[in-house]
């Protein structure tokens, strides 16, 4: 039943401005460490300075001393956790020190000040053993795991790669390296734990992707019912992967919490975050392409080998992307991984993807070049009919039009031509980009009320993506109603379980969660007479049987980067000009908030490609990078006018709404087509990441 005189117009698709904005740049919006509880303590974690070893004594008396100091928890002392799958969690339980960083101490005092200054009193003696922290494709240790992160296999092979890559009349045999990076989003990993004994019940304030995981991380960590823990995720101040998963802090304002019996804040100091909250791993790339004389590809190979720490496997799966992108009857695609003494690595931004697009992309540029094809022709060229891996059809690939569309909008033929303006040498670059569809289980709940508005509540969790504008517009669409008349409430435990807010999969599996409910209600209504009652009409919905259908389809979004750069021949610095891209990723659900991401993913694609990189540093067996100092993030002024487009897809494959995850794309091709346009503008190709001055100079000289 609707009340309203006639449907309005749909909501899906309009420019919607987000409905949280107001907060958050009012000061409304609070975040995890600004819950001002009463009595509320604060926590300063202790790093370990050595790369590898044990603690084999810690001195805290002189933390103690100082004023306004409440505790010192060591792995001596420190509340005892229950089981866990996670080993980077069970911080504090015994002396190992498997790299530097690893916390092994943590401070609690009554100012974050008096925090601070404890934690940097507290004496902590090793017995250091020897460490071993460089990656390189030779290393004895390395392995092929059985799987790849996303639950790939991490070998595949389909005809004889090496066979017909040496029978091949053009080949490309490549190298690329692509260093280590981190998330480094705006809001420091914080957690605000309170531990309420008389109840027997945990509430915390996490800086999460996902408050439902957190909950049961920390249910079985403290061994308590999950109904008996909270966690609030309401506002969330970026991620990019890297608060995905739970991390030490939460646990350790939990274990301090306990300890004190107070409410505890910790925030992780920013030099922290390298070491303690994953990055994304080196990979080193080895692609070999064989092509006949016309382009069309023969064979392809693409070998990764990375690293991963020795407390837990995480293998970037960069090599997965090879498997979609272009048709060759003979294709290999296989990683290895080198377990050191480093921190965990985890989900950045694309994980996979990224850095395997730009290897991938890097060597269909220098395949171009070696046959004299146009890089968008080679490409279109070698458009396949079936995904080369696994055969399924896809639902929709519209990459050929993607790099039409681009090319005219760049106006590319016009800018084939290398340009000299005095010192800076001027050239246009091209890139492909694919990134899959994912969909997980969620649940939601839709309320009528009596005034004529609607509530509908589901675990989201925005990371200032847009997630409760979207949401907001699924409800209204599928309740056929303004959008005036609905709220949306995520961002808490306590609601209908939603999937974490990671793999460009949030507004696919929360909104099919919320037009399931909104789509029932509506039903529900119309079989009812008369008014609503005053505690409502509620209808939920759970999206586990259909979320976890396998598709007989190969779901993926497509994209193509193009970009301008110029190259000064004096200081070596390298700007980008121009970016353009032009996506097909299903339904544009809310055309402003998707320009933002498109455009967000572009400028991190930037920084990957001129300025962000970590250095391991082999003597100490730390990042060298660990501030925005030191990492160079894209400021204002490193960023161009970047222009996104994308095409009218329609896939009836995917979910209710028809989109595709827009979150990771942007970045995917970014880094490649810069590095291509850079080649281009100066003959020069440097085939590992950033463009520093340094490479650049060096490579003109």
């Amino acid at each position: 039943m609707d009340s309203s005189p006639a449907a309005p117009a749909p909501s899906l698709g309009s420019p919607v401005t987000r409905l949280e904005g107001r907060e958050k740049v009012t000061g409304k919006a609070r975040y995890a460490a600004e819950y001002a509880l009463p009595d509320r303590a604060y926590a300063w974690p202790v790093p370990a300075t050595a790369a590898r070893g044990r603690v084999t004594a810690v001195e805290t008396a002189g933390a103690l001393a100082l004023p306004g100091v409440l505790a010192v928890l060591t792995p001596y002392d420190a509340p005892r956790l229950g089981p866990g799958d996670d080993p980077t969690l069970r911080v504090l339980q015994d002396p190992e020190v498997p790299h530097r960083g690893w916390y092994v101490a943590l401070a609690v005092a009554e100012t974050p000040e008096a925090a601070r200054a404890a934690a940097a009193a507290v004496r902590v003696h090793y017995d250091a053993e020897p460490h071993d922290s460089v990656l390189h494709t030779g290393h004895p240790a390395a392995y092929t795991p059985e799987q790849v992160n996303g639950g790939y296999p991490a070998h595949r092979e389909k005809g004889d790669a090496a066979a017909a890559f040496a029978a091949a009349p053009v080949r490309v045999d490549c190298a690329y390296a692509v260093p280590p990076l981190h998330n480094h989003p705006m809001e420091p990993h914080a957690a605000t734990a309170h531990w309420d004994a008389d109840a027997g019940t945990l509430t915390v304030y996490d800086s999460s992707q996902g408050s439902g995981f957190v909950r049961s991380t920390l249910a079985a960590l403290f061994e308590l019912p999950a109904d008996h823990v909270t966690v609030v995720s309401e506002h969330v101040g970026g991620a990019f992967g890297c608060k995905g998963t739970p991390r030490p802090h939460v646990v350790l304002a939990v274990m301090a919490a306990r300890h004190t019996g107070r409410p505890v804040t910790i925030a992780l100091p920013r030099r922290h975050l390298a070491a303690v909250v994953g990055h994304r791993a080196p990979t080193l790339h080895r692609v070999r392409l064989g092509a006949r004389t016309d382009g069309t590809l023969t064979a392809l190979a693409h070998e990764v080998t990375t690293h991963t720490s020795r407390v837990r496997e995480f293998v970037e799966q960069a090599a997965v992307p090879a498997r979609v992108m272009y048709a060759a009857p003979a294709l290999l695609t296989t990683h290895r991984v080198v377990p050191l003494d480093v921190p965990t690595p985890s989900w950045m931004r694309a994980p996979g993807e990224c850095p395997g697009m730009y290897a991938l992309e890097s060597a269909m540029d220098e395949l171009a070049c070696a046959l004299g094809i146009d890089p968008v022709e080679l490409r279109v060229r070698n458009e396949p009919d079936a995904e080369p891996d696994s055969g399924h059809p896809f639902s929709s690939r519209h990459l050929v039009e993607c790099l039409r569309e681009g090319a005219a909008r760049f106006d590319w033929a016009a800018h084939r031509t290398p340009r000299r303006d005095g010192p800076l040498l001027i050239g246009t670059g091209v890139a492909a980009a694919t990134y899959p569809v994912y969909v997980a289980p969620s649940s939601a709940r839709a309320h009528a009320l009596p005034d004529g508005t609607y509530l509908v509540q589901t675990n989201a969790t925005d990371l200032g993506t847009g997630a409760r504008t979207v949401l907001a517009q699924i409800a209204a669409d599928a309740l056929r109603v303004a959008l005036d008349r609905v709220t949306v409430e995520i961002g808490h435990s306590a609601l209908p379980q939603g999937s974490v807010a990671g793999g460009s999969a949030g507004t696919a599996s929360w909104g099919w969660a919320v037009h399931d409910a909104c789509t029932s209600l509506v039903a529900l209504l119309a079989r009812r007479s008369g008014p609503i009652p005053e505690a409502g009409v509620s209808v939920p919905a759970d999206t586990t049987a259909s979320a976890t259908q396998k598709s007989p389809y190969a779901r993926h979004a497509f994209g193509a980067h193009f970009a301008e750069v110029q190259a000064d021949t004096v200081t070596g610095e390298v700007r980008v000009r121009r970016l353009l891209g032009v996506f097909a990723a299903g339904r544009i659900l809310n055309p402003l908030t998707a320009r933002s991401q498109f455009v967000g993913g572009m400028v991190m694609g930037l920084g990957m490609a001129l300025t962000e990189h970590s250095t391991m540093d082999p003597a100490f067996g730390d990042f060298t990078g660990n501030d925005l100092a030191s990492y160079h993030v894209p400021a204002h002024a490193d960023v161009p006018d970047i222009e996104v487009h994308w095409l009218d897809e329609r896939d009836k494959h995917l979910n209710p709404m028809g989109s595709k995850g827009i979150g990771e794309i942007g970045i995917v091709g970014t880094a490649a087509a810069i590095g291509n346009a850079f080649h281009h503008a100066t003959g020069r190709r440097i085939r590992e990441l950033p463009l520093t001055p340094d490479r650049v100079l060096a490579a003109l000289d």
